[in-house]
């Protein structure tokens, strides 16, 4: 197959590609373009012509293509799910999973009459009234990753439209599909031609995008060196910059938690997606050890359970990881654990010999210390640490000192041990009895310390003031007797 760039609602190439590669079977499925200056520049131009009738339009016509992209989306569901599980290797379900909540911030973007109609004070002083207004930015560039082909760009592309923007999309070089998909349904959906661009490329190309001076504002979810160094190069630029960055996630097991719950959940929590998830648990902290090896004898069989193959497998649990540095990387820290003395009580690794992809099981690692490179490192992968510790205030501190603060959860039947872990956890998103509580599209995502640079989360209320800017008008007019004229004639 041969991808192209989507720009002003066409199809175009450039001479140097690069080839992406299924990670089940580490074949080439694709062909892909690398875009050069030029390209970029024609991305550019095409956004900024369209963009400025865009704006003018009336919000609810912006509305109307977001209800269309949305149906269109239910109709070609399954197609979407298969182009994101050959490209990405994720499961049938863990594709359907990333596409539904997608489509839930299509559905959030249908609301942008309520969401963009301002705010508005009567008589702020003696006939005086004031009033706030939301305008577009231009044109914005989003950077999105490759565990999530579809689901990132949509809490971006959605939002960033019906805002009044145009918007350029710079999809992973490792899972360019979807983002093809997208624009050619945005088309249909009546989407002016310009408004919507793919450029693909690497990091080059993604450095010409944020540092060309009609980009105003710069979305990214990746790696926290990656945001970090986005967000510093174009906040410098003065753009606005929402970069999410990596996680270690933190659940917290009570020792009065339904140990058998918690299990059933950590399975989808530490190895769903193989593990390649910014929401993924990847340390279970454990109160006392009696709660770790509860937890460590009901999780075990059921890991034995799970069935890692390539993700269209009508029956797989877990597909493969992303590439072979990916799993040269997770393996690694495997070894170091051992090395620094943890205790790995199941090796994914082990599977590797059978199978011709890029295929690692789920692990799990006891007696994990917090100076370990398994602790400190984001792995990305499907490896679950457990931690002990005394009590609940000693998990806290342990979770508040770490680097990353993205998403954390809590088992407890006890609802003071609940509130006080709540309120005094340092973590963006908080879970009680949930494992991952990724929040609902009417409300925001982010997390906290390394884990987000920008003031604004994705999606959700934060989207509409990330991807506008605020005016606000106040007003007043000189009093006039009944029916006296003015200087331009009669009232």
């Amino acid at each position: 197959m041969q991808l192209s760039h989507w720009i002003d609602g066409k199809a175009y190439q450039n001479s140097q590609t690069i080839e992406d590669v299924n990670p089940a079977n580490g074949q080439v499925i694709a062909t892909v373009p690398v875009a050069d200056q030029a390209m970029v520049e024609q991305a550019v131009a095409a956004a900024k012509v369209a963009q400025k009738q865009w704006a003018k339009q009336a919000v609810h016509k912006r509305a109307q293509v977001m209800f269309n992209l949305r149906n269109l989306i239910v109709e070609h569901f399954d197609e979407i799910v298969g182009i994101i599980s050959l490209d990405n290797g994720k499961t049938i379900a863990d594709a359907k999973g990333e596409l539904q909540r997608g489509l839930e911030v299509v559905e959030y973007a249908c609301g942008a009459p309520e969401l963009l109609k301002g705010e508005h004070s009567r008589l702020v002083g003696s006939d005086i009234d004031s009033w706030s207004e939301f305008h577009s930015l231009g044109v914005v560039l989003g950077i999105t990753p490759f565990n999530f082909p579809a689901m990132v760009p949509l809490w971006m592309i959605p939002m960033a439209l019906i805002c009044g923007n145009a918007f350029i999309l710079k999809p992973s070089e490792k899972v360019p599909m979807a983002a093809n998909k997208l624009a050619q349904l945005l088309q249909a959906a009546g989407l002016p031609d310009g408004l919507f661009s793919v450029v693909h490329g690497g990091r080059e190309t993604a450095e010409m995008l944020i540092d060309h001076q009609d980009i105003k504002a710069v979305s990214f979810v990746g790696s926290t060196p990656a945001a970090k160094a986005i967000y510093q190069r174009a906040s410098a630029a003065g753009k606005r910059v929402q970069a999410l960055g990596g996680a270690k996630n933190h659940a917290l097991l009570m020792p009065d938690a339904d140990i058998e719950n918690a299990a059933d959940t950590l399975i989808g929590a530490a190895f769903g997606g193989t593990g390649q998830r910014c929401m993924a648990i990847s340390v279970a902290v454990c109160v006392g050890d009696d709660t770790a090896d509860k937890l460590i004898a009901s999780i075990v069989p059921k890991m034995d359970k799970l069935l890692v193959a390539e993700g269209n497998q009508a029956d797989a649990d877990m597909g493969p990881l992303i590439d072979g540095i990916a799993l040269d990387r997770v393996g690694n820290i495997i070894s170091e654990a051992t090395a620094q003395g943890a205790t790995v009580v199941k090796d994914g690794r082990q599977i590797q010999a059978n199978n011709s992809g890029y295929f690692c099981g789920p692990t799990l690692i006891d007696h994990v210390k917090a100076d370990m490179s398994c602790y400190q490192t984001e792995i990305f992968g499907p490896v679950l640490a457990v931690v002990r510790v005394a009590d609940l205030e000693q998990a806290i501190e342990l979770t508040n000192q770490h680097q990353y603060g993205n998403g954390t959860c809590i088992f407890t039947q006890n609802g003071a041990a609940a509130h006080k872990f709540a309120n005094e956890i340092e973590v963006g998103m908080v879970g009680i009895n949930v494992p991952l509580p990724v929040p609902m599209a009417f409300h925001s995502f982010g997390g906290w310390k390394q884990s987000l640079f920008g003031d604004l989360h994705a999606y959700g209320p934060d989207s509409v003031r990330f991807y506008t800017r605020r005016k606000t008008i106040t007003q007043r007019w000189l009093k006039q007797a009944a029916g006296q004229g003015t200087a331009f004639g009669q009232l």
